[in-house]
């Protein structure tokens, strides 16, 4: 790009902060605009990469696996809140483990002994944990290094974040209503944050497509109690039903939750659609807007691979080989 042309990002979730450090890190003038900083979806996450539940596949593969290099890189380093942890996914159904685990390092069978009371089959690995508040905090301090700015303001449109050569939308469930995009829906996701009664590695049920899920994430003092995967709702409203439900869940596979302190409640709509957008359009107006957005539960997992990819498309489509825009989209 040249010197001067400025970029705005739209959106300071997970996907939109690392896509401005990507950006801004490779020189580009960087400005965020969000109604809220950070998202609060991203606040929600629990969060353990791992690419399921979104398409297209080898996309998806090769953005993960670009994640998980730099995951692991962040992991040497204690205050980006990623850390390396071992532990066990376990199924009740003796459901075979998904291609992206048995690569991991670590990974081996759990023998019978390993699992709790109901459970048929279970498998090793390690994985990075990411507590989301610092990580975020994190992601905003190296944006500011590397000269980026942010400001809170709620758009009504894409056009309302100009003046900017390069709008880059990642607005999540907003792009829903923003571009209008009605491909999108929101999956409510609840987690409830407890004190660690002295838990260091992880536990994580395959749910598959229940709505009721099973897991919890140490970090530190902390522990991350899942979850919920609600489709079609997007309320971000407690719930007190299904927290008990999360925390009785959680405490009959580990029961030293039970006596757990509850510290809060986080609750996000995860922006769901049939596959993850991440391309180029040219507005009517003439303005570029590289869309990264809709990767469902999997923000996290995809964010520094699909951040590396919007900033290749934004290289390639400033050259003008980008079809328009009709219709908003």
């Amino acid at each position: 790009m040249a010197a001067g042309e400025r970029v705005v990002v739209v959106g300071a979730g997970v996907a939109g902060l690392t896509t401005a450090v990507v950006l801004s890190e490779a020189g580009v003038s960087v400005h965020v605009i969000a109604e809220e900083v950070p998202g609060v979806t991203s606040l929600a996450a629990g969060a353990m990469w791992g690419p399921y539940l979104v398409e297209p596949k080898d996309k998806v593969n090769q953005w993960g696996q670009r994640s998980l290099e730099i995951f692991r890189r962040l992991a040497e380093d204690p205050v980006t809140g990623v850390r390396l942890t071992s532990g066990i996914e376990a199924s009740r159904t003796a459901e075979a483990p998904p291609d992206w685990a048995t690569a991991l390092p670590g990974f081996r069978p759990c023998g019978m002994a390993e699992l709790p009371a109901g459970f048929s089959a279970g498998y090793r690995f390690t994985v990075p944990l990411i507590d989301m508040p610092a990580y975020l905090d994190y992601l905003l301090h190296r944006l500011d290094a590397a000269g980026g700015t942010v400001e809170r303001r709620r758009l009504a449109s894409l056009a309302d974040a100009g003046p900017a050569t390069v709008i880059v939308n990642c607005t999540g469930l907003g792009a829903k209503d923003l571009l209008p995009d009605p491909a999108l829906r929101p999956i409510r996701g609840q987690h409830v944050v407890v004190t660690n009664p002295g838990l260091t590695e992880f536990f994580s049920e395959d749910t598959g497509l229940s709505p009721d899920l099973l897991c919890f994430y140490p970090h530190g003092d902390t522990v991350v109690l899942g979850g919920t995967a609600i489709d079609g709702e997007g309320g971000l409203a407690p719930d007190d039903k299904a927290a008990a439900g999360i925390i009785a869940r959680c405490a009959e596979v580990e029961p030293r939750l039970a006596a757990a302190r509850v510290l809060e409640h986080r609750i996000g709509a995860r922006p769901t659609r049939a596959t993850v957008r991440v391309e180029a359009d040219r507005r009517e107006d003439g303005t570029l807007v590289v869309h990264n957005y809709g990767h469902g539960g999997a923000g996290v997992t995809l964010s520094w691979g699909c951040a590396e990819e919007a900033h290749k498309i934004l290289a390639s489509a400033a050259s003008g080989n980008v079809r328009p825009v009709h219709h908003g989209m």
